[in-house]
């Protein structure tokens, strides 16, 4: 993910005498642009919706509820950070470094907290059915938490050492700027280890779950069931490509292949932004969820009425 927002392709516009010079902006820099103002209008008032409403989270563990609010948190912190990097998409860094550092620290924050907390939340899950784990108290929820965002943090720090402002002819950018290709392929594999580690946890998680699903009490509510199978799988499936695309470039570095570092330069920012679109999808599972288990609520009352 440190490619995020990495490389840029200027054009130049030219401007009427007398006045500043009009500010390029960067065609290859549009669909991700365009992609990530859609999460942005429909993520920010949708998790700000979740946080409020807590919608179909009552057959739900205590757990498990905090963990789908601390996603939602994660989510919201995440996306308020797009409206400056879409500027930087399609036009030069203007706020300075301190604001690249700490803009860059928090986006990877969000991002690590909602990768752990699905991660948790799957754990979690199958913990409580496959062994019948009792649900952690309230001191123990926020423990849990504050470790996963003490975690969070740690694996946050490179985002303040390697990011600077980086002038480019008459293009500022806010990049990752590595003294080496080794720091570069080592960053590239931390996050892609982890990446592979959480969706490792996961599958091996619900491959137990789908053997005991039959003997499980705690899958007694499929609308449950499917919101957060839903939220998990999507998550994976669209940070996948970025980190089939960290692998690709690992192997770039290493090889020191021109053709295909050129591939994944024009491709990370594409695929980088197709990890924000997680965040704005999750509410819309939240009211799907609570759309269909109101329609199943609403048709079992007919049909005790008709029986009457």
């Amino acid at each position: 993910m440190e490619q995020l927002n990495s490389t840029v392709v200027t054009s130049n516009i030219s401007s009427s005498p007398g006045y500043p010079p009009l500010e390029s902006w960067d065609s290859r820099g549009l669909v991700p642009a365009v992609v990530l103002s859609l999460c942005f209008l429909l993520g920010v008032p949708g998790n700000i919706a979740v946080i409020i409403l807590k919608p179909n989270w009552q057959h739900l563990s205590s757990v498990s509820q905090s963990l789908m609010l601390n996603l939602a948190i994660s989510d919201l912190l995440c996306l308020l950070t797009l409206p400056l990097w879409i500027y930087t998409y399609l036009y030069s860094w203007t706020l300075g470094l301190v604001a690249c550092k700490l803009l860059a620290y928090l986006m990877y924050c969000s991002l690590y907290g909602s990768l752990l907390t699905v991660t948790v939340l799957s754990v979690q899950r199958y913990l409580q059915v496959v062994y019948l784990q009792k649900c952690l108290h309230q001191v123990g929820r926020k423990r849990l938490l504050a470790l996963l965002w003490l975690v969070s943090m740690i694996l946050s720090i490179p985002a303040l050492v390697v990011r600077q402002v980086i002038e480019d002819q008459d293009w500022t950018h806010c990049k990752s700027d590595y003294l080496s290709q080794t720091r570069n392929v080592a960053v590239l594999l931390i996050q892609s280890l982890l990446g592979f580690v959480s969706f490792s946890v996961v599958a091996f998680s619900y491959i137990r779950l789908h053997r005991k699903v039959n003997q499980a009490a705690f899958f007694s509510n499929p609308q449950t069931t499917r919101l957060v199978t839903s939220i998990i799988v999507t998550f994976f499936v669209l940070l996948m490509p970025h980190l089939v695309m960290n692998v690709l470039g690992m192997a770039a570095f290493s090889l020191n292949n021109k053709g295909l570092l050129t591939f994944c330069i024009n491709n990370w920012n594409i695929t980088g932004a197709l990890v924000f679109v997680n965040s704005c999808l999750n509410p819309l599972f939240y009211a799907f969820a609570l759309l269909n288990n109101n329609n199943v609520n609403a048709e079992v009352e007919r049909s005790r009425k008709s029986n009457h």
